[in-house]
């Protein structure tokens, strides 16, 4: 737990850390966006200048003998010369596709670069390699009519990327730096806004751990944002929770102690009695009594100790720990554990159980709530009464007896912890609630009827099996 709780980190920095990633991802694509728009930048204005070369080149052609020759003036020429970001070429191809001036070899138009639309002349645009350089290249086709020679002349020329490149890097890095300082910008004023925000976290977090151990009130609302209101409730949803949970342990410690102090005291009191007595007879006798005092004793401190494992056996059911069980097995298992004791008492214990029901439940819980009921009816039947275990289809659980029964303003009391019934017996009042506990762990509903002989039934009926239970 401490290395997860260590691995989970700081929100804050979390959060950092995403838009950081977020952040390079758009600095990568705004650099990229920037170089290619910066390479057709200038792509456009170089190309310009291209065109205007062999627009300048094709004005000074002239036919002389039947050869076309080209007189390159000095303004073309100047752009032809070297600089710091590459080198210019040119060519000029005759009517019939001779060379008539310039570099051999410049590479030339294929097929489906397409007339450029941008300008008024008869050029394209293309890119080439050429000496082992890759270079962009226009060709601009020129009519020559002259009384001597007719046709169509060609001109080629052609720069290496090295200026092209360099505007476009020069717009790359000045993207990069405006977003780079941007992004840094971003992630401090995010740092702020985030600190800012949790602040008012912090502040319940320190009030929290302020408090004292058996504070439970619930936490103000008015004092944080409204996206915290949703945790804030929920804390106070959990604090209530606990707050009922120790307030039933409190009055169930408190009421325990007391229903244990009476028989224990009873017992103390009887042998104290018993010590005083001469009569080897007496003395048996409170022995006797002793026992049957300790055995109601064990029997009180057993369905405690029952109510206390209800709490952990719910949770195993809430998380998914319920098996698929036979309900008519376990109470034909249960019966059979209780023969001996109904025929001790005199009563015929009776099982009538389709085969089988299953349900969704914990096998100890269930043992314990049917243990609970026949001990129950056990217990108010008379002598020569009848006890009937019943499991019937749709999981519905039945125990009548031949018993007093409960009257019906009591039916709903019954359940609740330590209550007796009036004029029925001495028991501690925990039986039934301990089959109310099991029975809401197990979202079954428990309904108290008059049976056919006046007695009490019981019918527990518990819900359909989910498909994906465990066998």
């Amino acid at each position: 737990m401490p290395d997860a709780v260590a691995r989970a980190g700081s929100l804050r920095a979390g959060l950092l850390r995403r838009l950081a990633v977020l952040l390079a991802l758009l600095l990568l694509f705004s650099g990229w966006s920037a170089y290619w728009n910066g390479r057709a930048a200038a792509d456009t204005a170089y190309d310009r200048t291209l065109l205007a070369s062999a627009r300048a080149i094709a004005d000074g052609l002239v036919a002389n003998d039947g050869q076309l020759r080209a007189n390159v003036p000095y303004v073309a020429l100047d752009t032809f010369a070297y600089d710091s970001a590459g080198r210019i070429y040119y060519q000029v191809l005759d009517t019939e596709g001779r060379l008539a001036s310039g570099y051999e070899n410049l590479p030339a138009p294929g097929p489906k670069v397409r007339r450029t639309d941008d300008y008024p002349a008869l050029a394209r645009f293309y890119d080439g390699q050429f000496k082992g350089e890759g270079v962009r290249l226009v060709s601009l086709l020129q009519p020559v009519s002259e009384p001597e020679l007719t046709g169509i002349a060609e001109i080629r020329v052609a720069e290496t990327l090295g200026a092209r490149e360099r505007m476009a890097r020069s717009l790359l890095v000045d993207t990069l730096w405006r977003v780079g300082l941007l992004a840094i910008a971003a992630l401090v004023l995010v740092w702020l806004a985030v600190s800012a925000a949790l602040r008012p976290l912090g502040k319940l977090s320190e009030a929290v751990e302020l408090r004292q151990p058996d504070d439970l009130r619930p936490l103000p609302l008015v004092a944080v944002q409204r996206e915290l209101r949703p945790l804030v409730a929920a804390l106070n949803h959990f604090t209530e929770r606990l707050r009922v949970q120790f307030e039933r342990q409190a009055q169930f410690i408190a009421d325990a102690a007391h229903e244990l102090r009476t028989p224990l005291a009873a017992l103390k009191a009887r042998i104290e009695l018993g010590r005083r007595e001469q009569q080897p007879q007496r003395w048996q006798e409170t022995l006797e009594e002793a026992e049957a005092h300790t055995d109601r004793v064990i029997h009180l401190a057993n369905q405690l100790l029952s109510l206390a494992r209800i709490e952990s056996g719910a949770q195993s059911i809430a998380e998914g720990g319920a098996q698929r069980l036979d309900l008519s097995q376990l109470a034909r298992e249960l019966g059979l554990a209780m023969a001996a004791l109904a025929h001790k008492r005199g009563v015929a214990l009776a099982l009538e159980a389709d085969d089988p029901v299953w349900i969704d439940g914990e096998p100890t819980l269930l043992s314990e709530l049917l243990s609970n009921l026949l001990d129950n009816a056990l217990a108010h039947t008379p002598s020569g009464g009848n006890v009937v275990l019943r499991v019937k289809q749709e999981g519905v659980l039945e125990v009548e007896d031949d018993g007093p029964g409960i009257a019906p303003e009591e039916r709903e009391r019954v359940f609740a912890r330590f209550y007796r019934v009036q004029q029925q017996g001495q028991g501690a009042g925990l039986g039934l609630a301990i089959v109310g506990e099991i029975s809401r762990a197990h979202r079954a509903a428990i309904e108290l009827d008059q049976g056919a002989s006046g007695g009490l039934l019981v019918k527990v009926r518990f819900p359909a099996p989910a498909a994906n239970s465990i066998v």
